[in-house]
C-alpha cells in the first residue's frame, strides 16, 4: 500500500534521549524547558523575532482572531482546509468568501476590495500548498481599509518571500505542526506576530489567562503543548534540510514523469524558497480525476482530493466563487513523503498516464 502521506520519524534513539530527560525532570507540560527550547530554535531557524508554540494549527487561528479582537466579517478563501473557516465561525465572526487565482490557488487580491463592507474587520488568507499569497497586494488593501491580516500558513513552513520568512507577513501568521506536515511535532502549531502586545495576549490566552498562580489576565483557553511533543520537534529540526531536499527531488521527479500528460500544476516558479510540501495536480475535468483516483485505489495507492469540496459549500456559508468551485473538483494530491521511492513514483505516473490514454478501466 502507498498512502498519500506518512509522518517523518527520526531515529528512535534520538527521541529517546529527550524522553529520558523528561522522565528525570518529571515535568511533562505547562511551558516546560523543551517547549521553551523549541520556541528558541524555531525562531532561530526561521529568523523570526516572536513565536509561540501551541496545541495545533486550529488553536493558533482561534488565538489570532481573539487576540486581534476581530468582530463581524472576515474576508477569506473558499480553497483551504475546513479549520480556516471553522475558526472564524467558532470565534463568532462571519466568513465572506473571495475567489482564488487560477495559477496559484491562493486568494485573488483583485477581488478583495469589492467584498469589503462596514462590517469587515480582517482578511484571513491561506498560503495554499505552501505557495505564498500576494502579500504586498493584500497588505496594501488592508492598510487602505484599516483591516487586520491573518495568514493561515499551515503548509508554509520554511517558505521565504523577499528575503524573509513568509511568517513575517500579516498581523499574525499561523502554522501547523501536525504529523502530516513536513515539519511536525506529532500535534502542534505556532502563532507568529511582530506586535509585542498581541503576542502578550496570545501568551496569556494559551494558558487559561494565567498571570502567575493566582491572577488572570483576561479569559483564556488551554492552548499549551507538552514536553513530549516539543521533543519530537527538537529532533525533527535536525533533519529539516534532508526533508526539504527529498521533497524537492520527489516533486521534480513527478513533474518529469508527468511532463507529457494533460495534467497541470500550480505555479511555483519565482518563489524565492519553496518547501514542496504537497504535490497537487489539476485535471482537465472531474471525470478524469475520478477515473484516475479509482485506478490508483485499485492498486492500493491513495491520493487525496485536497481541498474538496470548497468551503463555501458548508451549511453556514455562501459565496460566488466559480474558479474555486471549478478547481476544487479537479485537484488531486499525489503521495508525497520522505520514504516514497522513485519506483513507486514511476508506478503512480504510469497509472495516471494509462487513464489518460484510455487503457485503464
Amino acid at each position: 500500500m502507498i498512502p498519500v502521506t506518512k509522518p517523518f520519524l527520526p531515529p528512535k534513539a534520538d527521541y529517546q534521549r529527550y524522553i529520558d530527560e523528561i522522565w528525570e525532570r518529571n515535568w511533562l507540560t505547562n511551558n516546560g524547558p523543551l517547549v521553551n527550547e523549541l520556541e528558541l530554535q524555531l525562531k532561530e531557524y526561521l529568523e523570526l523575532n516572536h513565536l509561540l508554540y501551541v496545541t495545533n494549527g486550529t488553536i493558533a487561528l482561534q488565538l489570532a482572531i481573539k487576540a486581534l479582537d476581530l468582530k463581524g466579517e472576515i474576508i477569506t478563501t473558499p480553497f483551504s482546509y475546513v479549520a480556516t473557516t471553522s475558526s472564524i465561525v467558532w470565534e463568532g465572526c462571519q466568513p465572506v468568501y473571495v475567489d482564488i487565482l487560477e495559477d496559484t490557488l491562493c486568494i485573488d487580491p483583485a477581488k478583495i476590495e469589492a467584498a469589503i463592507t462596514p462590517q469587515t474587520s480582517a482578511i484571513l488568507a491561506t498560503h495554499v500548498y505552501g505557495i505564498p499569497c500576494e502579500v504586498a497586494a493584500i497588505e496594501a488593501i488592508a492598510k487602505k481599509h484599516s483591516l487586520k491580516v491573518i495568514y493561515d500558513g499551515a503548509h508554509a513552513f520554511g517558505v521565504k518571500v523577499n528575503g524573509k520568512s513568509i511568517f513575517d507577513y500579516g498581523d499574525v501568521s499561523t502554522c501547523s505542526f501536525h504529523a502530516t506536515k513536513l515539519f511536525h511535532t506529532i500535534e502542534g502549531g505556532a502563532v507568529i506576530c511582530q506586535d509585542p502586545e498581541v503576542l502578550r495576549k496570545m501568551a496569556y490566552y494559551r494558558n487559561f489567562g494565567h498571570d502567575g498562580y493566582e491572577n488572570f489576565d483576561g479569559v483564556g483557553i488551554n492552548g499549551k503543548n507538552s514536553e513530549f511533543h516539543a521533543a519530537m520537534g527538537l529532533v525533527n529540526l535536525k533533519y529539516l534540510n534532508q526533508i526539504f531536499e527529498k521533497r524537492k527531488e520527489q516533486s521534480l521527479r513527478y513533474k518529469e514523469l508527468l511532463a507529457n500528460s494533460t495534467v497541470k500544476f500550480p505555479k511555483i516558479e519565482g518563489i524565492e524558497e519553496y518547501n514542496y510540501s504537497y504535490f497537487p495536480i489539476l485535471f482537465s475535468d472531474e471525470s478524469s480525476l475520478l477515473k484516475s483516483m479509482k485506478l490508483l485505489q485499485e492498486h492500493e495507492i491513495f491520493s487525496r482530493r485536497y481541498f474538496y469540496p470548497g468551503l463555501n459549500s458548508l451549511d453556514y456559508t455562501s459565496g460566488n466563487t466559480p474558479i474555486s468551485d471549478d478547481l476544487s473538483a479537479k485537484v488531486l494530491c499525489l503521495p508525497l513523503y520522505h520514504s516514497l521511492t522513485a519506483e513507486e513514483q514511476r508506478m503512480i505516473a504510469r497509472l495516471l498516464l494509462r487513464v489518460q490514454n484510455n487503457t485503464g478501466k
